[in-house]
């Protein structure tokens, strides 16, 4: 499946590599972006070694197509944030996630960014978006809700499932 660029005209998603640790520790370094999400900032060496082990695109297994895209603001192409898409069972499903700094918040980038990535993956045939989102964590609620995905009574390690099944 393997990510490519998604252009939109207020951003883009631009595959992920290690040379994005710099800007992305940047944007990723405020302690409160962690509210929900749990961990702290990562350093710069942290960053580079886990962009490393995402850049393979796969777990080790191989059962698992690991996809990440930093957010890069037009024209500037300045980082806001970044999406991801776990895809399994055989390109039938994805679970999505999306951060954007702190900085950046409250302007539609997370909204838009989702919508865009959900779009990518039904345009690859995935079936299925599944995210987790904490239930206290009103705002990125309400990007699942406009990126198509529904609220489930499901819980996994205190975060609510959010699905979406492909229509049609």
């Amino acid at each position: 499946m393997s990510g490519g660029r998604v252009v939109t005209e207020r951003f883009e998603l631009v595959p992920l590599t290690v040379d994005d640790a710099a800007d992305m520790a940047e944007v990723l370094a405020d302690p409160a972006l962690y509210a929900f999400i749990g961990g702290a900032p990562p350093t710069l060496p942290e960053l580079r070694a886990r962009y490393e082990r995402l850049a393979a695109g796969r777990s080790p297994d191989g059962s698992e197509e690991w996809l990440n895209w930093v957010v890069r603001r037009r024209p500037d192409s300045r980082a806001v944030g970044y999406v991801q898409a776990t895809v399994t069972d055989e390109g039938r499903q994805a679970e999505i996630a999306w951060v954007v700094g702190t900085a950046f918040q409250g302007q539609g980038y997370a909204t838009a960014a989702a919508a865009a990535l959900v779009g990518w993956l039904d345009a690859r045939g995935v079936h299925t978006v599944v995210a987790h989102v904490h239930p206290d964590h009103a705002a990125s609620e309400a990007v699942a809700r406009r990126a198509g995905l529904h609220p489930t009574d499901h819980y996994e390690d205190g975060e609510r499932r959010w699905i979406r099944p492909r229509i049609g």
